[in-house]
């Protein structure tokens, strides 16, 4: 049961909780694929986005007895994950008014064995041209290390490229390899590209963030809303619209998505399936050392 369906969670769109959770509860089957057994760390929005939200990990107490979560360990002790793995357990996410679920790059119970790495394209300025161009770039590189990728759009400023592994690789590789990605992208285009974290480090470059693959890091999750005016959706889309110019990265959007999905479906529904799709690292992180 989704309380105070009336609530606005953003004024200047007239969208209230109860739409976000219609949203959500339609878009479920085609969404709980890409995020079942991820740990969750909530978006939360209690006075919609035009109030500052906050982000909860830990879920220890409030929560019905159904709800499964994962308890992580850290530095001073433990956080307790909620887990979605169903309808039921999305809508009380999105119940506690999260806009965004952000998830981790691993599932349960295999947390230190990734089964996706994420690069996060971060532009500094507004150029689509350029922002595009560094996504072609990134594809390119991957398809020369033999591993195919997957697109979409962030719902923010950028675009997220995922490659689907096998989960044989613990994070730290993971990370290490998504880190020397990123270094030679930015060597073979550094007047575009840069790893400087910092804003007033970057010279309005396009941030090459591979920071999404450290353990219990996250990114927003496929057919996430985001707290932006508009509903942004981060959405999977083609590469193919990318090259046509078709898609920016706040393209799709709440509103939008039931028209978006019966047009094209699910582009990431084979994602994960089939040993085409499915890659190790190990002949990657070879040839990068090695090749490259």
């Amino acid at each position: 049961m989704i309380t105070h369906p009336e609530k606005v969670l953003f004024p200047d769109d007239g969208i209230t909780k109860g739409e976000l959770a219609a949203y959500y509860e339609a878009i479920a089957p085609i969404m709980l694929p890409h995020i079942r057994r991820r740990p969750i760390t909530m978006e939360r929005y209690p006075a919609g986005i035009g109030t500052k939200g906050f982000w909860q990990k830990d879920v220890s107490k409030g929560f019905p007895a159904w709800l499964e979560r994962i308890e992580v360990p850290k530095k001073d002790g433990t956080v307790h994950h909620p887990l979605v793995t169903d309808t039921r357990s999305l809508l009380w996410v999105t119940n506690q008014n999260t806009i965004t679920q952000h998830v981790w790059t691993s599932r349960a119970p295999d947390l230190y064995y990734p089964d996706v790495c994420v690069f996060d394209l971060d532009p500094s300025e507004d150029d689509p041209d350029e922002l595009r161009a560094a996504a072609l770039v990134l594809r390119d590189l991957l398809t020369e290390l033999g591993l195919p990728s997957w697109v979409k759009t962030s719902g923010s400023k950028g675009f997220h490229i995922l490659v689907s592994l096998d989960g044989n690789a613990r994070t730290g590789d993971v990370a290490r390899f998504a880190h020397a990605v990123g270094r030679l992208l930015v060597k073979r285009d550094p007047l575009h590209l840069t790893q400087e974290f910092h804003k007033a480090d970057r010279g309005g470059r396009i941030l090459v963030d591979t920071g999404r693959n450290g353990y219990s890091a996250t990114f927003a999750a496929a057919y996430a809303v985001r707290a932006k005016p508009g509903a942004p959706v981060s959405a999977p889309c083609a590469w193919e619209e990318l090259e046509r110019g078709e898609v920016g990265p706040r393209t799709f959007t709440l509103r939008t998505m039931a028209a978006r999905i019966a047009e094209v479906g699910d582009l990431w529904k084979d994602i994960g399936n089939g040993k085409s799709e499915v890659r190790s690292l190990k002949s990657a992180l070879s040839r990068i050392t090695s090749d490259f």
